[in-house]
């Protein structure tokens, strides 16, 4: 796990105050792992994922976004902000991003007409950037397992962040070009 000067925790209380109390009026999105929530934490837009008890993404999973996305900076990866843990809770504070995610521009036609082919190609460019960073420029070697649409966030200038590193990788494997066995995925 990563130390709190490499990533601050924040307490429960302060959690449900930026969120009144995880109202629905604030949530931003629901999956298999739980909830998004939208708060205000220190006069900032925060985006809280509040893992849920029932979520196939564990502990492990939870230690592993927390542990790999700390010590990564990119701008192309979203900024975690700070993490709790208590009374059963799991949660995940992120910058904000205003624009949702990219799947909320593919799949709707509508909102699929707002977009240009000159910020597809920044949005896909973005992406690559991305990836390449976390498989050759940062110091851990990652290998993200499940980059789609709804795990690309855009910020207020449609800058694409890759987020969600929960099923994400960490390996030498990368450097020295040979792919893992089953075993070791």
């Amino acid at each position: 796990m990563v130390s709190s000067e490499e990533l601050p925790f924040i307490d429960l209380a302060t959690v449900r105050k930026a969120t009144d109390n995880f109202s629905d009026s604030n949530k931003l999105g629901q999956g298999g792992f739980g909830a998004v929530y939208k708060g205000w934490l220190d006069g900032k837009e925060v985006a809280v994922k509040r893992l849920s008890g029932k979520s196939w993404q564990g502990l492990e999973e939870f230690r592993n976004e927390v542990t790999l996305i700390a010590k990564l900076q990119h701008r192309n990866l979203v900024r975690l902000l700070a993490c709790g843990f208590e009374g059963g809770e799991k949660l995940l504070l992120y910058e904000f991003m205003p624009n949702k995610s990219l799947d909320t521009f593919i799949f709707d036609l509508e909102r699929r007409a707002e977009l240009n082919w000159q910020t597809y190609h920044n949005i896909i460019e973005g992406i690559a950037r991305g990836l390449l960073y976390l498989h050759e420029d940062s110091r851990l070697k990652i290998i993200h397992r499940d980059l789609k649409p709804n795990n690309v966030l855009l910020d207020h200038e449609m800058v694409p962040k890759i987020s969600d590193f929960g099923m994400a990788w960490q390996g030498y494997f990368v450097t020295t070009r040979t792919l893992p066995t089953l075993k070791e995925l």
